[in-house]
């Protein structure tokens, strides 16, 4: 692994924790209606990029879904997850995510090669990129308490749904991809 990806990763996502900081302390020295419509999607999209960024970057570089047990990541409630799957349409979703990104073989093939031991790395990536998805979408929904308070109605609204659609949208994609290699690596060791 190169020294980029082990310390250059981990660097930027504390880069990233800071300009978070410094913008959440700005917005908080500013009046709330000292922002344009526009000015506020970009600062919560900002916002959102950010604390995003803090929690992906060094899953790029560090097993970091072992901070959480490995109970989290095991799917009891099956049914709950499949009912929570089609009822925020995460199939559309996905499809999304097939056309404007997953649909080229170099992107798949780097989560899975198509082999058994290809499920055990899409296990993992599932685990990371939950992970990632996960805590940026806790931190960003209590960053956007903090913007309530301060009376940033319209960028905490925004900042949501964009946390909803970034975050919450591929977390729970990562749990169903998880339900269904789970199965399947069940299914292959009864074989073998």
């Amino acid at each position: 692994m190169s020294y980029f990806k082990k310390i250059g990763l981990p660097l930027l996502g504390l880069f990233l924790l800071y300009r978070t900081v410094d913008l959440l302390r700005d917005l908080s020295a500013q009046e709330p209606t000292g922002y344009s419509a526009i000015e506020t999607v970009v600062l919560a999209f900002l916002l959102t990029l950010f604390i995003t960024g803090v929690f992906a970057l060094p899953g790029f570089a560090f097993p970091t879904n072992k901070i959480l047990p490995n109970s989290y990541y095991r799917i009891n409630n099956t049914g709950s997850l499949r009912h929570s799957y089609r009822f925020l349409g995460l199939k559309y979703y996905r499809y999304l995510l097939l056309i404007f990104f997953w649909g080229q073989k170099k992107n798949r093939t780097k989560y899975f090669d198509g082999t058994r031991n290809g499920l055990e790395n899409l296990d993992y990536q599932s685990r990371q990129s939950e992970f990632g998805h996960m805590g940026a979408f806790i931190f960003i929904v209590i960053a956007s308490v903090y913007l309530i308070s301060i009376e940033y109605f319209l960028m905490a609204a925004i900042a949501l749904f964009i946390n909803i659609i970034g975050n919450l949208y591929p977390a729970i994609l990562q749990r169903h991809h998880r339900m269904r290699v789970e199965s399947l690596i069940k299914k292959f060791s009864q074989n073998s």
